[in-house]
This record gives C-alpha cells, sequence and structure tokens, in this order.
C-alpha cells in the first residue's frame, strides 16, 4: 500500500516526507522533481518567502542511481529561514486559522507551536511526493495539470481544459489561468487587496487523463475513489469545498441534462459525449478525464488584521500579523495535482499490484486489453 508521512516545521530547519510502497524500478528525473517544485512557489501575489526559499528536494533514501529500490523514500527540503526557536511568542490568535483551536487541543500558552506545522508550508513536501508519484504515472499513460478558473469574484470563461492546454498555456502566465481578460482583472484586484491588507481565495482544477476505468469500488464508502480524490483535496490549506465534474452545477438540473449519455463502436469500444460525472461512476472512474476542483477561501493571515483575545489575559486584541501571501489559488492547483498523483498512484497499485515497474506494467497492459474487449 501507498503511504506518506510528512514532518517539519515553518521555520524548522528542514521539511521531510517518507513515501512508502513505490515500486521498485521506476525512473526518477531530478530536473523534473525540481520543476514541479518551482510550479509550487509560482504565482502572482505570493509573499517574499518564495523569493528566499529555494526548495530543492535531497533524496536520502529509497533510490540508487536514479531508480527507486521498492524500499521507503526518503526527501528532505532544507529551510533557509530556519528560525523557530528565535521567534517570538505569539498569543493572539488567528480568526480562520488554526491557532486557537490548536492551542486549546494541544494545551499549548504559545500559539507559535501550533501555526509553525499548521503553516502551508508543509505542502511543499506534499509537492516532492506528488511529483514521484505523477513521474510513476506517466509512466502507465496518466498525465495531470491544472489550471486557475477563479479568483476572488472574478471568474475565467468556461473552457473545457485538456492537459496539453493547461501545461502549454496555464503556467506560463503569472496566475496560471487561461482566460488572459479575466487574469488582468485578477491581478488587478490583488493589487487592490494588497494596499487594503486583504487576502483572495479562489477556484482550480485538476484534470487527468489516461485513468483506466474501475480504479475504486462501489461496495464500500471509503473505497470509491471520488470520496478519496476529494479528502485528498479538502486536506489542503485554505480549501473548503471539493467539486468532481459539474457536481454543483448538476444540482439544479434534470437528470436528462446531467447524465453522459453511452455508446458504442466496435473499433473504439463504450465511449462518452460529455463529462459532466468528471469521470466517476459509482465511486469508480470511467476511463475519461477525472476532473476535480478545489474552492479556497481567502487566507488567514491579514495585515490590516481582524479582531481577536488575548489567550493569557482575554483582553480584546487584534490579530497576530505572519508573514503571508495575498492569494495562493494558483500554488493549491500545484498542490492539488500532487495530491490526486497520489491518490491515483495509490488506486493503480491496489487495483493491479506489483513490487516493481515492470510487473505493475504488464498487469495494467492485460487489464486494458481486457477492457477493450468487453
Amino acid at each position: 500500500m501507498l503511504r506518506f508521512l510528512t514532518a517539519g516545521e515553518s521555520h524548522g530547519p528542514s521539511l521531510t516526507a517518507i513515501l512508502e510502497g513505490m515500486l521498485a524500478g521506476v525512473p526518477i528525473d531530478a530536473s523534473s522533481l525540481a520543476h514541479e517544485m518551482r510550479r509550487r512557489q509560482l504565482g502572482y501575489g505570493r509573499g517574499p518567502r518564495m523569493q528566499l526559499e529555494t526548495d530543492t528536494v535531497e533524496l536520502l533514501s529509497g533510490v540508487r542511481r536514479g531508480r527507486t529500490l521498492g524500499s521507503p523514500i526518503t526527501l528532505s527540503i532544507k529551510n533557509k529561514d530556519a528560525s523557530i526557536d528565535r521567534l517570538p511568542v505569539v498569543t493572539q490568535p488567528r480568526p480562520g486559522h488554526a491557532d486557537l483551536a490548536g492551542a486549546i487541543k494541544y494545551d499549548h500558552r504559545d500559539i507559535r507551536n501550533v501555526l509553525e506545522r499548521a503553516s502551508a508550508r508543509e505542502t511543499a513536501a506534499r509537492v516532492a511526493v506528488g511529483a514521484l508519484c505523477k513521474q510513476l504515472l506517466s509512466l502507465l499513460g496518466v498525465e495531470l495539470a491544472s489550471h486557475v478558473i477563479a479568483l476572488g469574484s472574478i471568474r475565467a470563461k468556461p473552457v473545457a481544459a485538456t492537459v496539453a492546454m493547461a501545461r502549454k498555456k496555464a503556467d506560463g502566465t503569472p496566475l496560471r489561468c487561461l482566460d488572459a481578460q479575466a487574469t488582468k482583472k485578477m491581478i488587478r484586484e490583488i493589487d487592490r487587496c494588497v494596499k487594503a491588507g486583504d487576502t483572495l481565495g479562489g477556484i482550480f482544477e485538476v484534470i487527468a487523463e489516461g485513468v483506466p476505468p474501475g480504479l475504486g469500488s462501489y461496495v464500500h464508502y471509503d473505497r470509491r475513489l471520488d470520496a478519496i480524490l476529494g479528502h485528498a483535496i479538502l486536506s489542503i490549506h485554505a480549501v473548503k469545498a471539493v467539486e468532481v465534474g459539474d457536481g454543483v452545477a448538476a444540482a439544479d438540473l434534470q437528470g436528462s441534462k446531467v447524465q453522459d449519455e453511452i455508446f458504442y463502436a466496435k473499433a473504439t469500444g463504450f465511449s462518452r459525449s460529455s463529462n459532466r460525472a468528471g469521470g466517476f461512476e459509482g465511486g469508480m472512474t470511467t476511463g475519461q478525464p477525472v476532473i476535480v476542483r478545489g474552492f479556497l477561501k481567502p487566507l488567514s493571515t491579514l495585515r490590516k488584521p481582524l479582531r481577536s483575545v488575548e489567550i493569557n489575559t482575554k483582553r480584546a486584541v487584534v490579530a497576530t500579523v505572519e508573514r503571508s501571501d495575498v492569494t495562493t489559488v494558483p500554488a493549491a492547483g500545484v498542490i492539488g495535482e500532487a495530491m490526486i498523483a497520489f491518490e491515483l498512484s495509490r488506486a493503480v497499485l491496489e487495483k493491479f499490484g506489483g513490487d516493481s515497474l515492470k510487473e505493475l506494467q504488464r498487469n495494467l497492459e492485460g487489464y486494458r486489453r481486457q477492457v477493450k474487449a468487453f
């Protein structure tokens, strides 16, 4: 079973991830891993730490001569700003952050003990893990990409995006958005928030193509893969809602306008003329592109802080101010890719098994022949 753990604090010496269950024989491209780490740091509206940290990943175990060994993989990302023991005590919790709930839960009188681990800095380790999973999936014909479809109240023009489209057009833009006109409006809105000391949320979309049908299962609630992906996206900092396919819009429509009708041709097998379900039926993949969206609330660290209460004296104060971004929606899409890549990799290994890349590829190829002949 594929699984991972992360460890480390925002201003601690390093972030560490251990990925267990990765097959033997998977080639690891260091330049591709570095590229994924850079993508997480991009986007208009990011804070000064993105210019300070380089997020270089060091592989400490599980990889030899560029290939995985089948043993646990340790990934380490050193923090340049490793000042955790010099930072001041925090006693003024920020509304919307883990500060107060975490301090109460763990009986901390210094909220620094909460916010250092609750920080979205932890997602750098997730992106490193996801980058390895993306390299595995690519060898199986599965590719992922993401793009921003909304920032604050500004929505990009609806488009049926593909992986190729998102890779070619999104990453080269300031906000990883495919709509140039909307991007200009988003930038102006970010500039307004900078002046006002405020923050912005938004929506990102992750696309996965080449996913074989039949991943996940309808037989138990915890094996429904769309629910598992929803959990993965909701685990990303500031994400408050998830949508699979046209899930939100579908609630307003009649069934005849929602379901993806089924067709068959001898040459191509079963097909659909639409993908409103986002690649899932009954908790299982259909073979169509997987489409998942994450909805971020505005970040909770404001330069013009909101009202709060000092946890020791209980007097009214304003919340503490930590170094932060105006918006992280473009980066959240990259983190979303990483989480979806991990869960798809886990689902593939669960269904097709194997201890080596060759064994997995052989099992998957046999299944694809079976599907084609169905």
